[in-house]
């Protein structure tokens, strides 16, 4: 999302442990866009990592057994778009099973935008213009929504579906990403110094947010929640 700023980049191929990770884009979301492929090429470095992609549009380009492919991860990354186009692409080709397999292996998984909406249970879209309530794979029992302190009508909209009966959930500025293990949230980091992420709640009649504290990645003093064999090579 953020051209020239790798944090957030780093910091998921941290979470693997591993010297040389294996991470694979899922780009339905865009229609397997060929620019946002380059994006990812470009900032995913075969030097730092082991890169490829799925694609479901374009058959020639994609792994013959996208199951064995996606299972064999360290990281799985995607894109944003529209999050109705990607659920239903991954349901009609079986990704849906695919990813909640990954999940309970523990492989790392994430994504911006739609790529964040699709974890959780539900959540807030605008990309065909008003907001949307959406439908996610359910893997997170939340509700989500991205970009909140930059899009009011959004932030509005998912207050009044949290008013209406929508599942308690999370939210995050641009730069800012919730890191969940299991269901519960290990920590909230950011590669922008003022990016937050909140929990958003429905209480007695009105809409809480609680700003959650937050690990700004250009510190130096700061140490993210990472896995023992990432902290012995970073350290």
């Amino acid at each position: 999302m953020e051209a020239g700023n790798p944090l957030l980049d780093e910091f998921v191929l941290d979470l693997t442990g591993k010297e040389r990770p294996r991470i694979c884009f899922l780009p339905q979301a865009s229609g397997d866009a060929d620019h946002y492929l380059v994006r990812f090429y470009r900032a995913f470095d075969a030097e730092r990592c082991i890169p490829s992609h799925v694609s479901l549009f374009r058959r020639l380009r994609a792994p013959r057994d996208p199951r064995s492919h996606l299972l064999d991860q360290d990281v799985i990354y995607v894109g944003g778009g529209s999050i109705t186009s990607l659920i239903g692409v991954w349901r009609a080709h079986g990704i849906d099973r695919i990813l909640r397999r990954a999940w309970e292996r523990g492989i790392v998984m994430c994504g911006l935008s739609a790529g964040s909406l699709c974890w959780f249970e539900e959540g807030v879209s605008t990309f065909h213009g008003a907001p949307e309530r959406v439908e996610g794979l359910g893997l997170l029992p939340w509700s989500n929504t991205v970009h909140y302190s930059s899009e009011p009508e959004r932030r509005e909209a998912y207050h009044q579906w949290l008013l209406d009966g929508m599942r308690p959930g999370y939210a995050a500025d641009d730069g800012a990403a919730v890191h969940f293990v299991g269901a519960d949230v290990a920590q909230v980091v950011a590669s922008r110094g003022d990016a937050r992420a909140y929990r958003v709640e429905a209480v007695g009649g009105r809409v809480v947010t609680t700003q959650l504290a937050t690990r700004y990645l250009g510190d130096p003093k700061v140490r993210p929640i990472v896995p023992p064999a990432a902290v012995a090579r970073t350290a």
